[in-house]
């Protein structure tokens, strides 16, 4: 298995490692198949995809047939990509009790290893309704991932791989600004490694632990709607170092427009699964807003499609996915609905009313060639159409995770 390939050429010294596209977006996934021509990571989170659909209405067996529709537009073979299931725990239903949340999260392991997912993030780094306050005991966490690993080893499937971990950034990036977060401390590493291997085979799943392959920690990147905080690999050395007498590697999350040299270094010190999203939608939307000022240059008022001003209509009457993200006064709220590279604009590309949008846009403008002037001015490359913006656009940012990882592109 690729993922094993990994592990095997760390061991062995080498800078390998492989991205992992979290996003479910058509423009970003067809992206990442036109330009890859090996194997390809492609993961849904728990709040994505899960029993009860999730954001983008699909459980995960919707997910994967999805994926074999866009593969197949593609010419991609559906053989080469490998399905990830991330933060699969009670992470969505944290204000239920335990055993209900629970209960739910082992629905969906069980929905998603059906649906032919192979790598599997075990996430119950949080607590629940009826936890005690404070933060969760590390053992307790284990014991609840072996309690969703038994569930998914009863599948057979003997490809599954598990990713652990206590110390886990909350998904799509920070909500609040910080100056720095703490790189993950060893003997937490040790503590957490040590938990599972005990939960794992109290639950006589010492196979199961056997098949454990990477560590979720805080090498020291993050971003949140205005900032990024860029890899500092002085602050993780000993973290590097210490993961090398263990037969894994490191699962780094929020890795969003960290630089090519600071991805490189983080596979080179064994954060060799780089995750990467909401950086994959701020690429299709930046592209999709030049496109929508080119339209406007080159249409009257009428026959626009009114692109942005439709998006900021609806995530005004729809605020769920951005109000708790976004802080400061009303125009500091219309800058962020729009630039933040948190991008919680990604939640609202399925709408109807947006959809229909994106659709006039792309029909204004055709397939020609766009003018040299306007590309010049909005863009900075060009001899492309519109659908060839957005795709430059978003390959720009899978190049340097491809450069980073080693991957065939």
């Amino acid at each position: 298995m690729c993922l094993d390939k990994i592990i095997q050429a760390q061991n062995r010294g080498e800078a390998k490692g492989i991205t992992a596209i979290c996003s479910a977006h058509p423009w970003v996934l067809e992206a990442a198949m036109q330009q890859n021509a090996g194997v390809l990571l492609i993961e849904s989170t728990c709040n994505q995809v899960n029993q009860y659909g999730g954001y983008t209405g699909m459980v995960p067996a919707e997910f994967v047939r999805y994926l074999h529709g866009i593969a197949e537009k593609n010419k991609f073979p559906f053989k080469n990509i490998i399905l990830g299931g991330d933060h699969l725990g009670p992470n969505i239903w944290q204000n239920e009790p335990a055993e209900w949340a629970m209960q739910k999260a082992e629905v969906m392991i069980h929905d998603y290893v059906k649906a032919g997912f192979v790598k599997i993030h075990l996430d119950c780094s949080m607590n629940l309704a009826d936890d005690p306050a404070g933060e969760l005991d590390v053992e307790v966490a284990a014991m609840r991932a072996a309690r969703l690993a038994k569930v998914a080893e009863r599948s057979g499937n003997g490809n599954l791989r598990y990713v652990i971990g206590t110390e886990v950034p909350i998904p799509g990036g920070a909500r609040k600004y910080e100056e720095a977060v703490s790189v993950t401390r060893i003997e937490n590493v040790q503590r957490t490694l040590e938990a599972t291997r005990e939960a794992f085979l109290g639950a006589g799943l010492a196979s199961a632990f056997g098949k454990v392959i990477a560590v979720v920690v805080q090498p020291g990147v993050e971003f949140g709607d205005d900032f990024i905080l860029p890899y500092n690999p002085d602050a993780a050395r000993g973290l590097s170092q210490f993961i090398e007498s263990h037969s894994m590697i490191y699962e780094a999350h929020s890795t969003d427009y960290q630089s090519r040299d600071a991805l490189k270094n983080l596979v080179r010190d064994h954060f060799a699964i780089l995750k990467v999203g909401p950086a994959l939608t701020f690429a299709f939307r930046e592209a999709v807003f030049a496109l929508a000022m080119i339209e406007k240059e080159l249409y009257p008022a009428g026959e626009c499609s009114d692109l942005i001003g439709t998006l900021e209509t609806v995530m005004l009457e729809n605020p769920a996915h951005w109000r708790t993200h976004y802080h400061g006064n009303e125009k500091e709220q219309s800058l962020k609905r729009k630039f933040s590279l948190s991008d919680r604009i990604r939640y609202y590309w399925v709408r109807p009313e947006v959809q229909l949008a994106f659709e006039r846009m792309l029909k204004n403008l055709g397939d020609q060639t766009l003018p040299y002037s306007l590309l010049s001015q909005y863009v900075g490359e060009p001899d492309l159409n519109a659908a060839q913006v957005i795709g430059w656009k978003v390959k720009k940012v899978l190049d340097d995770y491809l450069a980073a990882c080693g991957e065939n592109g």
